[in-house]
């Protein structure tokens, strides 16, 4: 049996009543929280322009462009709001990805809900099943193809849209392995692009094509069922042999559910993961010793290698660019005592005060944190040498919110979606939309709860 075959039946058989608290729980939380990212991102520039070149601001269509009144066909919906969830780079995360776990799946999965009528329960289910399908398929080929370049949101998401969506149209086996087939061939997405508006485009892609793939098999399209496990299938071609592990990918399949264990990671900063744990150091130091940059001669971070080649950039050349450097979120944390979505708005990296800060901090890998899979693998060490001569530091082994055993606190998780939500609409609408998706294992059709998100 392929491993498509295997994954497929795995997936059909997925019930919302087999489903743990636990599971049910995150994914709620994790949906409420990529909902605000979406909507606070649908005002930013990629957004803007891909709702302009895929609809010419025409409203066709039943599914919400979100952050608008206008409404669309259900793949161009996913294009644009998959890019509004990811372009502010505040949506959630996982370990097991290596990425944005929760972006891929809940644009398509909206935008399908929509045209189905289907019930919350049944969309959170959808979701589970689209996480899981997404983080065993990672657990066979990361880290090899997180350092080789590829953007695992993205490569490794549209696995999990296409599995949700699957899920959600009731497609039985045979049609779903057929998706995940045509899945293999829409992957894509290089870390090249990180730091411009190609990345989130990265996501509104393969949320839009994992969607795709559920609807073209669902009709009787064709594709190898074998694709991922052929010579010239996705894991020999986009990771090379001897670099991944097949049977991980179908090894313990919700035992316990990706979700649960090791979890999902909820983003406090609105800026790369990668720069969270020396963002939380330097507050740390900052608040307990009340620190003002004038007070500071040198900062000294030091994270993991691997999250540390993507985030070394001393001087940011964008708003955009500004959020994959650990240096300007460390200047900001010092500056600001706060890393806040309009540090990274309206060119507001070019503030004086932070520019004549950047060159006192200097990054480099952590020498004691290892390539390999083991240790502090999200952690890192700030260090802040004081004109007066003391030294203060501070390690921090996993940001705050990254994972399950160190999450973010409910009131700081609830601030963070009504600030989100309301760029986009009235206070009152945001905090009603907040209590339905606190209960959205209540709904019975989720095309209301759409008309909570429905800018007016």
């Amino acid at each position: 049996m392929t491993i498509a075959a295997t994954l497929a039946g795995r997936i059909a058989a997925v019930r919302y009543e087999d489903l743990p608290p636990d599971a049910v729980h995150w994914a709620k939380i994790a949906i409420l929280d990529t909902i605000g990212c979406t909507l606070a991102g649908s005002s930013e520039p990629c957004a803007q322009i891909i709702d302009r070149v895929t609809t010419g601001g025409a409203s066709d269509g039943p599914c919400l462009i979100f952050g608008t009144n206008r409404r669309t066909a259900p793949l161009d919906a996913a294009l644009i709001n998959g890019t509004a969830a990811h372009a502010l780079d505040y949506d959630d995360v996982s370990n097991t990805l290596g990425g944005h776990p929760s972006a891929p799946i809940v644009p398509a999965l909206f935008a399908l809900a929509e045209t189905r009528g289907a019930s919350g329960r049944a969309f959170l289910t959808a979701f589970v099943t689209g996480f899981e399908t997404e983080t065993r398929i990672a657990r066979g080929v990361n880290f090899h193809h997180y350092e080789k370049g590829w953007h695992p949101t993205a490569t490794l998401g549209v696995f999990g849209a296409a599995a949700a969506c699957c899920h959600l149209l009731g497609s039985p086996p045979d049609r779903i392995a057929v998706a995940l087939g045509l899945a293999a061939s829409f992957a894509s997405g290089v870390k090249a692009n990180f730091g411009t508006m190609t990345k989130p485009l990265h996501v509104g892609h393969c949320s839009r094509n994992g969607l795709l793939a559920a609807l073209l098999a669902a009709d009787g399209f064709t594709a190898n069922p074998g694709a991922l496990e052929h010579r010239q299938g996705f894991l020999l071609v986009f990771n090379g042999a001897g670099n991944f592990d097949a049977e991980a990918i179908t090894r313990g399949w919700g035992d316990p559910w990706d979700i649960e264990r090791p979890g999902v990671g909820i983003k406090q900063y609105p800026c790369c993961g990668s720069t969270h744990p020396a963002v939380d150091a330097m507050l740390m130091l900052v608040r307990e010793h009340d620190l003002t940059p004038a007070m500071v001669e040198r900062v000294d971070s030091w994270t993991h290698p691997r999250r540390l080649a993507h985030t070394n950039r001393p001087v940011p050349s964008s708003d955009l660019d500004a959020k994959f450097s650990v240096q300007y979120c460390l200047a900001r944390a010092l500056t600001n005592r706060a890393v806040k979505l309009d540090h990274f708005l309206d060119d507001t990296y070019r503030d004086a005060d932070v520019q004549a800060l950047l060159p006192r901090i200097y990054a480099a890998p952590h020498p004691e944190m290892r390539m390999d899979n083991s240790g502090e693998h999200f952690g890192a060490e700030v260090r802040v040498t004081l004109t007066d001569g003391r030294v203060l530091s501070q390690r921090v082994g996993q940001a705050i919110g990254r994972g399950v055993d160190n999450p973010l606190p409910a009131e700081l998780l609830e601030a963070k979606f009504l600030d989100c939500a309301s760029r986009a609409l009235p206070e009152a609408k945001a905090q009603r939309l907040l209590e339905m998706l606190r209960a959205m294992e209540s709904q019975d059709n989720l095309a209301r709860l759409a008309g909570e998100v429905e800018a007016r």
